[in-house]
Order: C-alpha cells, then structure tokens, then sequence
C-alpha cells in the first residue's frame, strides 16, 4: 500500500500528549529525552501536565507537536512502515521534513522553538487575527477579504477543505471580512484564539528572522517527496526546502490541493503522526472512502499496525 504521512499543526497540542507513548517505549520516550536537552529538562513534564495556557502558548505547543510526531513516527519506522510522501500542516511541515530525513530532530526543535518566538514576537509588535470561515468557495471567502481592505489586511491563509477556510490579518479587517463572509452565505465566520495573523503579510518580520536562522540550519534532500505547503508540489532538493519553509510564514497553507494532489498520485492510505485526528477529518471531507489511521498513543499504533498487517512493536525492543 502506497501510504502518506500527515503531521498535525498548531492548535492540536493537547495536555498529555505523547506520554502513553513514551511510558510505553523506550524509542518514544528517548525522543523526550533529546527534547528536554535540547528546550530544558521541564519541556516533556509541560507537555505531559501542562498547564494547557502555558502549553498553548506558540513558543511551547509547537516544539510539543513536533516532538510527539517525531516519537510516534520513530515507532512506525521501527514497525518497518515507511510513507511513499510526507505533509505536514504549518508547523507539522518541519515534522514531515525530519520524517523525510531532511532535517535532523535536534536542529528542527530549535528551528521550530526559534519560529514560535519570532511569530510571538510579530504578533505584540502588530496585533492580528484569524477566523475560520465555514460554507463558502474561496473565491467568496477571497472576495469578502478584498471587501474588507479600507480595515487593513485581510487574507486566505489555511485552505483547509472545501467551504473550511481560515483568513488572517488586521484584527478590524478580519472582523469585516467575516461580516462581509455572512453576507455571501457563510455558514459561520468565527475569530479564533491565537497570538498572531500567521500566514499572512503581517508575520514579514518573523518571516525575515526565521529565513536567517533557515539558512543556519543544516538541510539535506529528503528521502521521499514533501509537498509543500506554499505550493502543494513536492520538494526534495535542499534548496527547494529552504525557499518553501521560508515562504511558509507569509503564503498561505495549500491543504486541501496537498490532499487532492496526494490522491491523485495514487496514495493509498493516510497515517495521521502525532497528536489528534485533525488531518483525518480534513480529509474525509474530501473523500470519505480514503483508508487513514492514526498513531498518538500505545492503542491507535497497535490498531493502526494491526490495519497494515504489519507485526507490533514490543515494548522492550523499541
């Protein structure tokens, strides 16, 4: 079976994620260990206790995504299942990218510890807004947005699935163009709770520290193909990987052309990496016959090896 993994972003942290894993696994718990050392020897104790405001804070929850994708990857790698691609949504691409042995795990915690402060830091020096905007195309949800622009900036920045839409911006452009949104029809228009307008013009300056410290970082080719945020087009080559993480900030997530361009190619099952089943709901509003499973803790990797037919990984060995 020719199989996809997707590795969850922001806004999937949850309090104890990754900890059955690791109680359960050497392999998994390791992986906390390289994190603690690497972030300071309270991460994993946040991650497993919280408390869940400090957890969700994006200089926090985003090494805590990663860290807990890579540990459940590293279980399937040792269960011998290995993805035909890889995606990851926002900060799950640097996920993706140490799946695909294009970046290191140490190098990716301090990469992605690095993003969430400068993406922290733009969002006190400019204050913005997300919201999601339900039951509209994206040419409305495109047009609502250029009605708003006497409020300032107001653009697409997930395209998650079809009529799941999520814009970014100016917090009183936001606020108009989901007013402008319900007038085209929407369904809801909701702001979200984050520290920032990600993905969208307002995060230049992070965008600017974030390519100097991309540039510092070692990035080899990666081993299977990463479709890329940005552009929804698979990258390997180093530099293709530097240009498409540094464009990431500023352009908006492509996921719904990243899961119809996976299918097309002939992906035959799904693996959601990490925490919450987020991705896998993305994706049966696409199509609800596509195989996925997903792996967060002992049993849904048990049951997901058990789907592959493939043997389990003791606990012992792992």
């Amino acid at each position: 079976m020719r199989l996809a993994f997707l590795f969850p972003g922001q806004g999937s942290q949850a309090v104890g994620m990754g900890r059955a894993l690791a109680e359960a696994y050497p392999a998994a718990r390791e992986t906390f260990a390289i994190a603690d050392a690497a972030l300071g020897e309270g991460f994993s104790k946040l991650c497993w206790e919280g408390p869940e405001e400090e957890l969700r804070k994006t200089i926090h929850a985003q090494p805590a995504l990663l860290t807990h994708s890579i540990a459940a990857h590293r279980l399937l790698s040792a269960a011998g299942v290995q993805p035909d691609r890889v995606a990851g949504h926002s900060l799950g691409e640097y996920s993706a990218l140490v799946a695909a042995g294009s970046l290191c795990f140490e190098h990716a915690l301090r990469l992605v510890r690095r993003r969430g402060e400068l993406m922290y830091q733009a969002g006190l020096d400019r204050p913005g807004a997300m919201a999601a905007i339900l039951g509209l195309s994206l040419a409305d949800v495109d047009a609502a947005c250029r009605e708003a622009v006497s409020a300032g900036v107001a653009v697409p920045a997930n395209l998650n699935a079809p009529g799941q839409i999520v814009i970014s911006g100016d917090p009183a452009a936001v606020d108009a163009a989901c007013e402008h949104a319900r007038a085209r029809g929407a369904r809801r228009a909701i702001r979200l709770e984050v520290s920032g307008a990600f993905h969208s013009p307002l995060m230049g300056p992070a965008a600017e520290g974030l390519a100097r410290a991309i540039d510092e970082t070692p990035v080899e080719a990666a081993r299977v193909p990463v479709i890329a945020n940005v552009s929804a087009q698979p990258v390997q080559k180093p530099d293709e990987i530097r240009a498409a993480l540094k464009a990431q900030l500023l352009g908006a997530v492509r996921w719904e052309e990243t899961m119809r361009g996976m299918l097309i190619s002939g992906v035959e099952g799904f693996l959601e990496v990490g925490t919450g089943k987020v991705l896998r709901g993305l994706l049966r509003t696409l199509d609800k016959q596509a195989a996925s499973w997903n792996v967060e803790d002992p049993e849904s990797l048990n049951g997901t090896l058990d789907a592959l037919g493939v043997g389990r990984v003791g606990a012992a060995g792992a």
